[in-house]
């Protein structure tokens, strides 16, 4: 067969607006108003990713919301999403029952690219639900973690019973040498952990004086005041890195939501370095 005939008998690519229809395999509740949903592809193989990207999530005759995959970009086991209920779509997500079909469109955006920290020390910053898009960094680094060097993460949460992950948590800090340091804005009865801002700790970490690499994601004003912090202790502008999810609505380019003055986040990020950010986020109205 000529090329040409191989190229008409292949089969057609699909529309970048048509959803995959992925079947939901459990939910689990993370706390009051954050739960993960684990999807499996209803026909074809796992969906590939990288650590950092997004999907839009779909609930037929619902709507659909850009959400950052919290899986494994290792490709083992369903496809993840922990999903805060703060809308209506995100709530017919949030509470999708086993065996309901959702349409996924994606993966979209750039990633981490957190093998580009190997071989120097690695800084995650968390505030909220950021940890979620942070999650796929993490496993990535503990599936190799003798190729990087010192790892912290910082997590900043409202409120003890906000904290999301806590196994995860536990098992990073223990089973693969990640210094896990948790703040909360509001403590309650029982804790006694640190009670402040996430960006208090950044001055109580440890870093090394070469490679360095820093992942950011959480509210935009605390990424901003972060990232500011974090090349005050000498990271370089552009090896911070942050995820900038906002009023993304297609996904693709077309829509114009997510423009932020030259960039459309959902192509040019969403993870994106500070150097390139840092004249776009003191700008009001941008």
């Amino acid at each position: 067969m000529s090329a040409l005939g191989a190229l008409s008998a292949a089969a057609p690519e699909a529309p970048p607006m048509v959803p995959r229809r992925f079947r939901v395999a459990s939910t689990r509740r993370d706390n009051h108003d954050t739960l993960t949903v684990q999807l499996e592809p209803c026909e074809g193989g796992p969906l590939a990713f990288a650590a950092g990207q997004f999907t839009m999530l779909q609930v037929f005759g619902v709507g659909e919301v850009p959400i950052s995959i919290s899986g494994d970009p290792r490709g083992s086991g369903p496809l993840q999403h922990t999903i805060r209920d703060v809308g209506s779509v995100s709530h017919a997500l949030a509470f999708a029952a086993p065996g309901q079909v959702l349409g996924v469109r994606g993966p979209y955006g750039t990633g981490w690219e957190v093998a580009d920290g190997k071989g120097g020390d690695v800084v995650l910053v968390a505030g909220g639900i950021g940890l979620a898009p942070l999650r796929p960094a993490l496993l990535e680094i503990c599936a190799e973690r003798d190729d990087y060097e010192r790892v912290s993460l910082l997590y900043g949460a409202r409120t003890p019973s906000d904290v999301l992950f806590a196994d995860d948590l536990r098992s990073w800090a223990e089973d693969h040498r990640i210094t896990v340091e948790v703040i909360v804005d509001r403590g309650e009865a029982g804790w006694t952990g640190r009670i402040g801002l996430v960006t208090q700790l950044i001055g109580k970490v440890a870093f090394g004086a070469d490679q360095r690499l820093a992942l950011v994601c959480g509210p935009e004003v605390m990424m901003r005041h972060s990232a500011v912090a974090l090349v005050a202790r000498g990271v370089e502008p552009q090896r911070v890195r942050l995820s900038m999810e906002r009023n993304m609505k297609c996904g693709v380019g077309l829509c114009g939501h997510c423009q932020l003055r030259e960039l459309f986040l959902c192509l040019d990020g969403p993870v994106l370095p500070f150097d390139r950010l840092e004249p776009l986020m003191s700008r009001a109205e941008l």
